[in-house]
């Protein structure tokens, strides 16, 4: 996992064309104006969903990894917590969905480092890297995040 801020990624990230279109594509001058949905960079390799939703306050965290994609969770703005946990620390809950690319699981509280981020910050979850987004940052409140999915392999 990497957190950081948008003006230092480039230095963080493996510089494969795939993180570059997707850097790219989080720099767009018209970022703020984008709608919810999908948006393609470069097909199946490469895509970005576009969301905006209040985040939650649980105790109940349901943690996600992927095994097909990497996620770049941008936060356009607003703020959130996100829950992060190495996938071997997991007890799955539900079975891989090859179609959905997503598991589930649970992680022991001792075990989970929340993460916060605010506008313009944004986290790189791995394939090894469980996660439970859309956490509140104290209260809920508005998010306007895009998750962009980078190819795996």
């Amino acid at each position: 996992m990497i957190v950081t801020d948008i003006n230092h990624i480039e230095h963080q990230v493996s510089k494969t064309s795939f993180f570059k279109k997707a850097i790219g594509f989080l720099r767009r001058p018209d970022i703020h104006n984008m709608v919810d949905g999908r948006v393609d960079i470069d097909g199946q390799q490469v895509f970005a969903l576009v969301q905006r939703y209040e985040t939650v306050m649980t105790d109940a965290l349901k943690f996600e990894y992927h095994k097909k994609y990497i996620d770049i969770q941008y936060i356009v703005s607003g703020r959130e917590v996100i829950g992060w946990v190495p996938v071997e620390r997991m007890t799955i809950t539900e079975v891989y969905d090859m179609e959905k690319d997503i598991c589930f699981g649970i992680a022991p509280k001792k075990e989970i480092t929340m993460v916060h981020l605010q506008a313009g910050q944004l986290a790189v979850f791995y394939t090894e890297d469980g996660h439970v987004p859309k956490l509140a940052a104290g209260a809920p409140s508005s998010v306007f995040k895009i998750v962009i999915k980078v190819a795996a392999k």
